[in-house]
């Protein structure tokens, strides 16, 4: 078992801070003593969670307004970090979206947006990021994958497929690392009580976890050192023991009932 990690001092980027799991992410690393660069587009919210932190935690936080589907915006956030001379010891990939329905029906344009921000920004921003902290033998990259990544999800394809390669870039950057100082995660949600679903309307099925749960899953996870966490059994059941067991045509079959548009 690894060492507790001690956030106290070190300096957080956090991406899709302006609300639901990254917003959370935010205040519990602030909690812990943690500085934070808020990373998201909407710069009044990402405002008033800095100035809300600092007072309460007494950290800095800084506002970091960027749109992650743009594909200059890693070069951005790492210039403007560069800048302020700060130092990432952290970075949690949080920010992503979904759609749900027919990919034959799917717009072209979200689709390239969605590849963008949940695969090659969080890419781009691990690049520019990681090797600062393999330098100093310490830090911490949490990237937020999803329990979808565990199989294909008609109806979600594409979320699915990008949340696939999340999971398996980050255990891969996990076992890299093993031996520099730096922790790796892969934090695999479920449905999660947050505004995602107002973006992938259609596609909620059963309950839902709180932000609340789903982050001490990942704090949990950092300090065991693991290299990947499913946030909640039930979760855990479906998301990884089921493919296992269960032949690949039938975990198939299974998800598209599961996920096929209501009547």
């Amino acid at each position: 078992m690894a060492n507790p990690y001690d956030y106290c001092g070190q300096v957080a980027v956090v991406t899709g801070a302006s609300s639901g799991i990254g917003r959370a992410y935010a205040r519990e690393l602030a909690e812990r003593g943690a500085d934070l660069i808020l990373v998201a587009r909407t710069e009044p919210a990402l405002k008033e969670l800095a100035e809300e932190l600092g007072r309460r935690h007494g950290i800095t936080a800084r506002v970091l307004p960027a749109d992650l589907a743009v594909p200059t915006a890693g070069q951005t956030i790492a210039d403007t970090l560069a800048d302020w001379n700060v130092r990432a010891d952290i970075l949690v990939n949080n920010a992503g979206f979904a759609s749900y329905g027919l990919f034959a029906d799917s717009q072209t344009a979200r689709n390239a947006d969605m590849v963008q921000v949940n695969i090659a920004s969080l890419v781009d921003l691990t690049g520019r990021l990681l090797p600062g902290m393999v330098d100093r033998r310490r830090g911490l990259i949490v990237n937020i994958a999803s329990n979808t990544a565990f199989q294909p999800l008609p109806y979600f394809a594409l979320y699915a497929a990008t949340k696939s390669f999340v999971l398996s870039f980050t255990e891969a950057l996990h076992a890299e690392t093993a031996s520099s100082g730096v922790r790796v995660l892969a934090l695999c949600p479920g449905a999660t009580d947050t505004a995602f679903f107002d973006h992938a309307s259609g596609a909620e099925r059963g309950p839902k976890q709180t932000v609340d749960q789903v982050i001490a899953t990942a704090f949990r996870a950092v300090d065991r050192g693991r290299p990947s966490a499913v946030s909640g059994l039930v979760n855990r059941i479906a998301a990884a023991a089921l493919p296992r067991v269960l032949p690949r045509r039938a975990v198939l079959a299974l998800a598209h009932r599961t996920m096929r548009p209501r009547a």
